[in-house]
């Protein structure tokens, strides 16, 4: 579905159309200020790109729950959930921000469910709950239910609910448009639209809008093992940094205790809060050893590092289905549930695992190993979603009308490792909160208001965001013309010929030296495959179809040329943290060092002669009330 014509100006373009995006758009619709506008009979001009149709979202794979105290089950009161959030985080969380995530948590919950997302239900008839990592009650004390689930699709019900509520609204999509710019205005300051090519007319748009609201999801999609969909490729971090802006915290990424072995499909922690056990070669559950009292249930990168830890020390175990192959995975024991109440609140879980594996959970051991999962990174954002730059003179510049939410986003709730279930709350929390700060701007000075449109001043801005976003959008043709022109007939053969070859490059690349443990060496090794080989290979990419219409490949490459601009982020704010922190371990940096590290990467990559550079700020972190203390579980 494309829109029938383009408006010449809009009041606000969304940039993705998962949770965060659509969160965002009904945040900004049903605000006060946009009700009242529509009762002046002034339309909010609103689109959403999205780049898949919106059902197709990644959101939709989240399978465990979403964090909220409710207190339906058990006590349980918001203040831990602050708490369990700072700690998970390994205090590189800004306190404020998790304050606001944990105190609103239960409204934003509640309003999914009157909007219509099927919880499942206690014989009460309450919302269930059930256990997730490193949530506990009494500060930091008896693991507590507070994740809300919907059996293991809580994600699905979360999407179709909001969507089908977007469509209630009236909101224009634009699906399978691909986003290729961020266009801010000529001195930076503020947003002027986006750049985005029609996969299916093969056309290339330059969209005006006063706002620009990017919830573009992660990127895990750099590594070769991952949970993460094929399209979620970083895009909305690499629009920010080809626009010049920083990204906050980008070496953190979460890899997943229990991916699905060699297939990187998650098995949600839920399997484990269900009564999953995870064993050795030796039949040990060996997570009690790592994490006493909390054991399986160990915040994610506490369980992926001792995951790594059994592996490295020789009591892996082999993929049943290539039992001569490497010894790098674990086993997940389902074999203590009962079968019919495993398939009563896990059956996507069990349905993988028969399907992928071809095993009986019920009776067989599940082999695992770590999926990246989750970029706790990404475009610096205040609690209201607004963009912005961290300076040199130690302050904060919001970029005026740019705004971010979801997981290409860093509010920094997340810190060094994101507590699971605190994903879908901060893209449907911090998303809303986003959407109602664009209806305060939009509400001040619509673009349909039939009063200003005599406004010299008005209409003068309005040129000079227009002129920015043609003239993008004109380089941005001239590079299809250049990529549907074809291979030279001496372009390499082989992995580099081709963006998909190459992305699975960069993918075992990036997993060499970052998965789970890094070290210098192999950070240095990454940058300088990327400098020598990955990176010149992407900028030479060329389609093999000079059709622009439905060409795969067009996409394709423009994203792994994102991937590649993210690379060369991660590995440099990787390379700069020199600790082990959250979910960043450092082999040569063993310990935590608050002293020098206690603040947010801030990473720019800056125009140089070949691969780009990288500038490194740091922010220090938003204590409130919890001082950093040893992080244990």
């Amino acid at each position: 579905m494309s829109p029938k014509q383009l408006e010449e100006m809009y009041d606000a373009v969304i940039v993705g159309a998962g949770a965060a995006g659509l969160s965002a758009a009904l945040g900004l619709l049903r605000s006060p200020e946009i009700t009242r506008m529509k009762e002046d009979g002034v339309e909010p001009r609103i689109l959403v790109i999205s780049k898949l149709q919106p059902l197709r979202s990644h959101t939709g794979s989240a399978e465990g729950g979403i964090a909220a105290s409710l207190g339906n089950i058990e006590s349980d009161d918001w203040h831990w959930h602050y708490y369990d959030t700072v700690k998970g985080g390994d205090w590189l969380v800004d306190q404020d921000a998790a304050q606001l995530l944990a105190q609103y948590a239960p409204e934003t919950v509640i309003n999914l469910e009157r909007q219509g997302v099927a919880f499942s239900r206690t014989d009460d008839g309450h919302i269930a709950q059930r256990r997730f990592g490193g949530h506990t009650r009494d500060f930091g004390g008896e693991p507590v239910r507070r994740a809300a689930y919907a059996a293991d699709r809580i994600g699905h019900q979360i999407l179709h609910t909001l969507w089908q509520q977007c469509v209630a609204e009236g909101v224009e999509f634009a699906e399978e448009w691909y986003v290729t710019d961020l266009v801010l205005s000529r001195d930076g300051s503020g947003a002027a639209g986006v750049v985005a090519f029609d996969t299916h007319a093969g056309a290339v748009h330059a969209v005006h809008a006063r706002n620009v609201l990017l919830a573009t999801g992660g990127a895990g999609r750099l590594f070769h093992t991952t949970s993460n969909s094929w399209d979620l490729t970083g895009d909305g971090m690499a629009l920010a940094l080809a626009a010049g802006l920083q990204l906050e915290d980008i070496e953190f990424v979460q890899f997943h205790p229990t991916g699905l072995a060699h297939t990187g499909i998650l098995l949600s922690e839920a399997a484990r809060a269900e009564g999953g056990v995870l064993r050795n070669a030796d039949g040990e559950a060996f997570m009690e050893r790592y994490a006493p009292g909390h054991a399986d249930l160990a915040a994610r990168d506490v369980v992926s590092r001792s995951i790594m830890a059994e592996i490295d020390a020789g009591r892996g175990v082999a993929d049943p289905k290539d039992p001569d192959g490497p010894r790098d995975c674990v086993w997940l024991d389902m074999t203590g549930i009962d079968p019919d109440h495993m398939r009563a609140v896990l059956p996507q879980v069990v349905e993988t695992i028969e399907k992928y594996a071809n095993i009986d959970p019920s009776r067989d051991l599940v082999p695992i190993k770590p999926t990246a999962h989750y970029t706790m990174g990404g475009i610096p954002v205040t609690v209201d979603g607004e963009a912005y730059r961290w300076e040199d003179s130690g302050r904060r510049t919001v970029v005026d009308g740019l705004f971010a939410a979801g997981e290409c986003s860093c509010v920094s709730v997340h810190g060094a490792n994101r507590l699971g279930g605190n994903s879908l709350l901060d893209a449907c929390l911090f998303g809303t909160r986003a959407g109602r700060s664009m209806a305060g701007r939009i509400a001040g000075n619509p673009v349909g208001d039939p009063t200003a449109a005599d406004d010299p001043d008005r209409t003068a801005a309005d040129e000079a965001l227009a002129v920015a976003g043609d003239d993008a959008a004109r380089a941005r043709r001239e590079d299809l013309d250049a990529l549907l022109a074809g291979p030279d007939d001496d372009a390499s053969d082989g992995a580099a010929a081709n963006p998909y070859g190459l992305m699975a490059l960069l993918g075992s690349t990036m997993e060499r030296a970052l998965a789970v443990r890094c070290s210098e060496t192999t950070i240095a090794e990454a940058e300088e495959r990327l400098d020598d080989v990955i990176g010149p290979a992407a900028a030479a990419l060329r389609a093999h179809d000079k059709t622009a219409a439905f060409n795969q490949e067009v996409t394709a490459i423009w994203e792994v040329r994102h991937l590649v601009a993210l690379a060369d982020a991660m590995l440099a704010a990787s390379a700069g943290r020199r600790e082990s922190r959250g979910s960043l371990q450092r082999l040569d940096h063993p310990e935590r060092d608050d002293e020098r590290f206690l603040a947010h990467s801030m990473t720019r990559l800056a125009p140089a002669d070949g691969p780009a550079a990288a500038e490194l700020l740091w922010q220090p972190v938003h204590i409130v009330d919890i001082p950093p203390r040893a992080r244990e579980y």
